[in-house]
């Protein structure tokens, strides 16, 4: 069976690369991003790579690269592509596996299909990344409720920013969730920073379960 975890957020925007990153470089995962809409800058998988300073095998390359930067239903259909679901099985590795969906949980995929959609046929813990900013409490419980009712494996939130213990121990105690750690916002966004901000803000042993590998 496949180990690993599923990086998705309660918005777009919200940190779910740099977390996906942080992962990759402290446990030696391989990282996927199975849909990438948007190519003019640089992709979720160059800054995965430039981060954890991995090496380009530990990067699996994505499903779909569309260019136009949208919603993957809406960029698909711009760039006269068609995202079926068969396609999107994840990939096999040796080692485990961490993705990234695109924006939250509803966005879709195609007219038929959203990613929570996908998260409940991949089977892998979830793990949630949220602002700490002012709205956070109803967009992180609304997620959380919503994985519960597909009865998805939450293995915990993520939260992205400066702290804010009032929203995030709300958020623990309603959304009956573990709190994994905060990741402040780092500058300037280095490999040793990120390495730092894993080192000093969460525990390894909250992931190590589910992680394994030698760091490449």
């Amino acid at each position: 069976m496949q180990r690993g975890f599923i990086i998705t957020g309660t918005d777009t925007g919200i940190g779910k690369t740099v977390v996906s990153a942080m992962l990759v470089q402290a446990f030696g995962c391989c990282y996927h991003k199975p849909v990438q809409a948007g190519l003019d800058e640089e992709t979720d998988s160059d800054a995965v790579q430039r981060l954890a300073e991995c090496s380009a095998e530990r990067v699996i390359a994505e499903r779909y690269r569309l260019v136009t930067p949208a919603s993957p239903h809406l960029a698909a259909e711009i760039d006269g592509v068609e995202i079926t679901v068969d396609s999107l099985e994840l990939p096999a590795s040796d080692l485990p596996l961490i993705v990234e969906g695109a924006g939250g949980l509803m966005v879709p995929l195609n007219r038929e299909t959203l990613y929570i959609d996908m998260f409940q046929k991949w089977c892998l813990p979830l793990i949630l990344c949220a602002r700490t900013t002012l709205g956070t409490i109803n967009h992180t419980l609304l997620s959380i409720q919503a994985m519960r009712k597909r009865r998805l494996n939450i293995h915990g939130v993520v939260f992205v920013g400066d702290a804010n213990e009032s929203s995030e121990s709300i958020i623990e105690a309603f959304g009956h969730v573990r709190r994994l750690g905060r990741l402040p916002h780092l500058h300037p966004l280095t490999t040793d920073a990120l390495a730092t901000a894993f080192k000093n803000n969460f525990e390894r042993s909250d992931f190590s379960d589910q992680l394994s590998g030698n760091h490449s």
